[in-house]
């Protein structure tokens, strides 16, 4: 075999490495580019997301104080989590004879 054709082989296996490793380079940069963008409009929704949350647990906690509650305020008991409340009626009055599951819900939950 000519030299020549073997020179030309090995220059092309060469050529096909370093546009391989180059396409790598331009994919990762366009890659993180990518991302620079987005993750500012995911942190401004996690923001928006986290106060909806923490808003929604402090109505929860003054929703017995509301004048539409059913429930005296001072037999209230905060959960939070799985249930809101529990309320022991009867409580005011040292004989509590029933005992109240209470799920609060604000907004559109």
């Amino acid at each position: 075999m000519d030299i020549n054709v073997i020179l030309i082989i090995f220059l092309f296996l060469i050529g096909l490495i370093l546009a391989y490793f180059v396409g790598q380079k331009i994919a990762t940069i366009k890659r993180d580019r990518h991302w620079e963008l987005e993750i500012p409009g995911h942190r401004k929704d996690a923001i928006l997301k986290s106060r909806s949350v923490l808003g929604g647990l402090f109505s929860e906690q003054l929703a017995p104080f509301f004048p539409n509650f059913n429930f005296k305020p001072t037999e209230c008991r905060f959960l939070g989590k799985p249930i809101d409340f529990i309320v022991f009626k009867g409580l005011d009055d040292k004989k509590v004879n029933e005992v109240v599951f209470v799920e609060v819900k604000r907004g559109k939950s």
